[in-house]
């Protein structure tokens, strides 16, 4: 397996929201930006709430997160990996967050995916109580919701309960 770097946080100073994924799948590391995947459902999904087009390219995507008060990570800064398969993650350096919490006003966290949370509750637990694990985006995730998205996301930006914000 070969080693691999993750990116630096999209992140600004009126992020109320960090989203977490867990690393870079092979065709967003080739492309050098989150999500790149056009069969993610993670630009569909975060643009539509708020009645947007995902933007074309990554300064667009960029000025569409500080615009929305969202930053956006991934738990592990770098990694041995296979493919894009969370699964085969190995030897992995996991972010400190402690820098981007200090520097943004982040009220909630989304996981998106089970490994981005389980992450964050190994090596952050006193940040579950404000942390939401929502069904990965990945193409690969059958049992992906955009009714849960929608309903976390409506719960930091809108009126809905957040009711299908997974605390465990």
């Amino acid at each position: 397996m070969s080693r691999f770097e993750g990116f630096a946080p999209v992140c600004d100073e009126h992020s109320r929201l960090l989203i977490l994924g867990s690393f870079p799948s092979v065709m967003s590391r080739a492309q050098g930006f989150y999500y790149g995947n056009p069969q993610n459902r993670f630009w569909r999904t975060l643009c539509g709430f708020f009645g947007e087009e995902p933007p074309a390219d990554t300064a667009g995507k960029i000025g569409f997160l500080h615009r929305r008060g969202v930053a956006l990570w991934d738990m592990v800064a770098s990694c041995e990996i296979k493919g894009s398969s969370d699964l085969s993650i190995r030897a992995e350096r996991v972010v400190d967050l402690r820098a981007l919490l200090e520097a943004a006003p982040i009220e909630r966290i989304f996981c998106n995916g089970v490994k981005a949370y389980e992450l964050l509750a190994e090596r952050s637990p006193e940040l579950l109580a404000i942390a939401c694990r929502l069904p990965s985006t990945s193409p690969a995730n059958p049992r992906f919701s955009a009714a849960a998205w929608h309903a976390a996301l409506a719960e930091v930006f809108g009126s809905a309960t957040g009711e299908n914000c997974q605390k465990s």
